[in-house]
């Protein structure tokens, strides 16, 4: 096995490291290698790092050179064509295709997690889903459960499947606990959606706690139904 998917968001500030880092260790748990990778990130900490990229990594069940995870780093948290352009540092599609590539030939699943939502710009001309189309990776779509979760998520499959990508699966994320009809809602994804449901992560769940609610045998090459934890 030696496959790679590019997780996306319904919106920025829906859980998609939250959820890369579940599929992480829900893949480390079938005793598989693997390890997260964040090609675009906005936003140092204190310590000079990215806070996404830190989660991935400690994830991950290797450690690899932090450029081939983290090609592009920019300091601002804000829109990431807006902060290559205030550095002066263009982000070049080839350079982390090259970065995947390499993990590829570490790692038996690559989770490759996305910046924003699924059209946010990367520079002038790209956006993430150029990125994802570029890669050819199968995509793993998170939806924010709340209001007006209905409409992001029908738009955004939409947009992955125009641009030839197979969603491979998504997973629902209770950001809001206090959502009216959840159940409802998540049906009417369920019917509409044209991918499994991979897991319902709970409110307030760490990326372990999340585990247990994905089960990652509808995606390509996996098997086994729920992940157990240890």
């Amino acid at each position: 096995m030696n496959r790679a998917f590019f997780v996306t968001g319904t919106d920025t500030g829906v859980g998609k490291t939250l959820v890369t880092c579940a599929l992480l260790h829900a893949t480390r748990r079938l005793g598989l290698t693997t390890v997260g990778m964040k090609p675009i990130a906005a936003g140092i900490e204190a310590d000079g790092c990215n806070d996404d990229v830190v989660q991935l990594l400690a994830a991950s069940s290797i450690r690899p050179p932090l450029e081939w995870v983290n090609p592009y780093l920019y300091a601002p948290p804000i829109a990431p064509h807006i902060a290559a352009a205030e550095a002066g540092r263009p982000m070049h599609i080839e350079v982390i295709r090259q970065a995947l590539e390499r993990l590829r030939t570490l790692a038996e699943v690559v989770w490759v997690e996305g910046a924003g939502g699924f059209r946010v710009p990367l520079d002038a001309r790209y956006d993430t889903a150029d990125l994802a189309q570029h890669l050819a990776l199968p995509v793993v779509l998170v939806v924010g459960m709340r209001l007006g979760c209905l409409n992001h998520a029908l738009l955004t499959a939409e947009a992955i499947e125009h641009r030839g990508l197979v969603l491979a699966g998504w997973v629902a994320n209770r950001i809001d606990p206090a959502m009216t009809r959840f159940e409802a809602n998540l049906e009417t994804l369920q019917i509409r959606l044209n991918g499994p449901l991979l897991g319902v992560v709970p409110y307030g769940a760490s990326p372990e706690q999340a585990v247990p609610a994905l089960c990652l045998s509808a995606l390509p090459d996996f098997g086994g139904g729920p992940i157990q934890p240890r």
